[in-house]
């Protein structure tokens, strides 16, 4: 019997050791999340600054570049467009429900391709001519510029449709895959979400992004802290019972 309350001693031990490991990583999880809405907030009130020399792109990366604004003079490039996928957004306040983002490749004064989200177009998942229509008129052959924000492709997940090479339509924002299916040659290593200039039509609509990342961290904490704390009571009970026994 000594040897049974034993071994089921320390396998409440090890729960309970589980349990409060998993509260405190959600606490660290919760601290690290709000350094990062911060860094974030920080980037996104900061006015435009020129967009970083080609020399200097090998070393954006996400957790220091990721939305950051940034200001350059382009030519939207006579390619084919590609239009990603979207049922709305967590970074746009003014969008909703479902419909496109407009992807199109502009080139710089020094010759390189920088993808650009141009903005949303509602409702178009399945009319490529409207879609067409809204990327055509960007296309003008003259420079224009352009502000927004640093942002970096994702890749598919295990459950994201395949794209649909036909109507030129993602459901990621995978754009080495569109670069290299659409032709548009090499492209920098990010794309631009596009702020300003907005056009005449509103389509595609471009704006200002407003991060809102999900916190429920503390909440989880509490809930693994609570399961903790209840698979102690229980083992209370079970031992008190055997004891009496």
């Amino acid at each position: 019997m000594n040897a049974r309350r034993l071994a089921f001693g320390l396998f409440t031990l090890a729960m309970v050791a589980v349990l409060i490991g998993l509260g405190l990583w959600q606490l660290q999880r919760r601290s690290d999340k709000h350094a990062l809405i911060a860094a974030l907030d920080e980037r996104l009130a900061v006015a435009p600054a020129a967009l970083p020399p080609v020399s200097a792109w090998g070393a954006l990366t996400a957790a220091k570049d990721e939305f950051r604004r940034v200001t350059f003079t382009a030519t939207y490039a006579p390619m084919p467009d590609a239009m990603v996928y979207s049922s709305g957004s967590g970074v746009r306040d003014d969008i909703s429900g479902p419909g496109a983002w407009a992807f199109l490749p502009a080139r710089l004064a020094s010759g390189e391709i920088v993808a650009v989200n141009a903005g949303f177009v509602q409702n178009t998942m399945q009319d490529r001519a409207q879609q067409d229509r809204a990327a055509s008129r960007l296309v003008t052959g003259q420079p224009v510029t352009l502000s927004g924000y640093i942002r970096f492709p994702e890749s598919p997940g295990t459950f994201t449709p395949s794209p649909d090479a036909a109507k030129r339509l993602w459901f990621a924002r995978d754009v080495p895959a569109m670069a290299r299916v659409l032709g548009w040659g090499s492209v920098a290593p990010f794309y631009i979400d596009l702020e300003t200039p907005v056009p005449a039509s509103g389509i595609p609509k471009p704006g200002p992004l407003h991060v809102h990342l999900k916190d429920d961290h503390l909440q989880y904490a509490i809930t693994w802290f609570g399961l903790a704390a209840v698979v102690v009571i229980a083992f209370g009970f079970w031992l008190r019972a055997q004891r009496r026994g």
